[in-house]
């Protein structure tokens, strides 16, 4: 694995982590990777469960969490 996919694998277990716990963290990861899991499916599923007022809240409030998601930085 690069060094560069060492950091990030480092960074997503640090957050998962502070958000559910070590034991919670475990726990997804192992059932990631037992469990016929497809994520693009689980989205799917997800996403079309939920009525088009559901996921413009659901944005507007990711938006609010997230101020910095999505614009451009600027390189100097």
């Amino acid at each position: 694995m690069s060094e560069d996919n060492v950091a990030l694998v480092s960074r997503c277990m640090d957050v998962l982590c502070n958000q559910v716990g070590i034991v919670e963290a475990e726990r997804f990861i192992y059932l990631m990777r037992s469990e016929a899991f497809d994520y693009t499916v689980w989205q799917r599923e997800r996403y079309d469960a939920m009525t088009p007022e559901q996921i413009e809240i659901a944005l507007d409030r990711y938006s609010k969490e997230h101020p910095f998601h999505g614009k451009k930085a600027v390189v100097i």
